[in-house]
């Protein structure tokens, strides 16, 4: 039976040429000291899943989708272009494009969406550009749904594509992106044919079976290219009185952190280590231990330049000022490593009315008043109904301000 990982031997001309870059100590990308993996895959197979246990690894992740948002936000360069080729019925009773509705038209007219490509797709490439410069990390995902198909696969050093099946990504997008069976159907058909982008592949990550399946997967093939990387479990800060430690917790702890959710969630969710398991996939957590007693969980997670912490739990013996300060300071230092440009929390009425977030500079902060297309969407897409939510920027230059 084949290892799950596969490793793909038919473009010889272009491993010959990544080999010869390894033995030389040479990268293939254009950014110096950097060695990039370019993330494919169509739609639903698991893209960024995968991202995000990479980046739990040590990268630095970029959704070059979430940045086709960006490009095409009121005030983008890709902004105007599009109005004046689709037309103001694009627009959204705030004058912003409306993605839905420019969707409808570009997945069911190829030359429609080879137009829309040909207007967003070189913002995109400068953005990539500029992340991957001011990244610290030494290893960058690029996740890009068309990277195979265009010039941006030119520097990556290792394609790495994500496949699972036709009827795997139709259950997806019906079930977590809430699609029609018809627009589900439509959207997959609208991709060019997975095999070409398998033709590309440096290394297949079989993303149909469960997260821990997939995990292994990509930690063993990230072991295969980065050997001397650990990956264990790391002691980050220590809170004054010397008795508590904050670390980023790795999968190994998901058992602990569903107890630890189930325990002290006053009955509002019941988790399980899958469930954990699962969540690792989209967000990461930083844990508060009293030697090897777990005392507080905080889950959080940085796309499109914001950070969000939606989970937040602590044990009630334990104090928020002598907690948060440490932890939340671990939390935003994760996130600007990742580029961050602002943090938005979720918090119930009680916990964020504590003086603590105001000694750290956050403050309440309605969605409607921020003045950052992007950051609004990422408030909204949180939004949880019976929490405040509480804001800090993280960072003054904004990072894409130059395109």
């Amino acid at each position: 039976m084949k290892d799950k990982v596969s490793v793909c031997k038919k473009n010889d001309l272009r491993l010959k040429k990544i080999e010869l870059s390894k033995l030389k100590g040479e990268s293939m990308s254009p950014w110096p000291e950097k060695y990039v993996i370019g993330l494919t895959g169509n739609i639903a197979t698991g893209k960024s899943v995968v991202r995000k246990m990479l980046e739990h690894m040590g990268a630095y992740g970029i959704d070059a989708d979430a940045l086709s948002h960006r490009v095409m936000a009121k005030g983008a360069p890709g902004f105007q272009p599009i109005v004046d080729y689709f037309g103001r019925w694009v627009l959204d009773s705030e004058g912003q494009i409306d993605r839905k509705r420019l969707g409808g038209i570009v997945f069911a007219n190829p030359k429609a969406l080879a137009k829309l490509e040909s207007i967003i797709h070189p913002f995109v490439r400068q953005a990539i550009s500029i992340l991957a410069q001011r990244a610290k990390q030494k290893v960058i995902v690029i996740e890009a749904i068309k990277l195979v198909e265009g010039p941006l696969k030119e520097s990556c050093d290792s394609i790495w594509v994500t496949d699972a099946a036709p009827k795997v990504q139709l259950a997806r997008l019906l079930k977590k992106r809430k699609m029609s069976e018809q627009e589900a159907k439509q959207r997959i058909l609208s991709q060019n044919p997975q095999k070409e982008k398998l033709a590309h592949a440096d290394v297949i990550i079989n993303n149909a079976g469960s997260f821990e399946d997939t995990w292994r997967q990509v930690a063993a093939a990230w072991a295969k290219a980065f050997p001397k990387t650990d990956t264990g479990p790391v002691e980050l800060a220590k809170t004054q009185d010397g008795e508590l430690s904050v670390q980023r917790a790795t999968p190994r702890l998901a058992g602990a952190i569903a107890e630890f959710i189930t325990k002290h969630s006053d009955g509002q969710k019941e988790m399980t280590r899958t469930d954990v398991m699962e969540a690792f996939g989209e967000k990461a957590f930083m844990v508060v231990m009293s030697g090897e007693e777990l005392r507080g969980v905080v889950g959080w997670q940085v796309e499109n330049l914001v950070s969000r912490v939606i989970d937040f739990y602590f044990a009630p013996s334990l104090s928020l000022k002598t907690a948060v300060p440490d932890l939340m300071k671990e939390v935003e230092t994760a996130s600007r490593e990742l580029q961050s440009e602002a943090a938005l929390l979720f918090l119930p009425a009680k916990l964020a009315k504590s003086d603590v977030w105001k000694q750290m500079k956050y403050e309440k902060r309605a969605i409607e008043d921020m003045t950052v297309r992007a950051w609004q969407e990422a408030a909204r897409e949180s939004d949880i109904p019976g929490t405040e939510m509480l804001f800090k920027q993280l960072r003054i230059d904004r990072v894409l301000r130059p395109i």
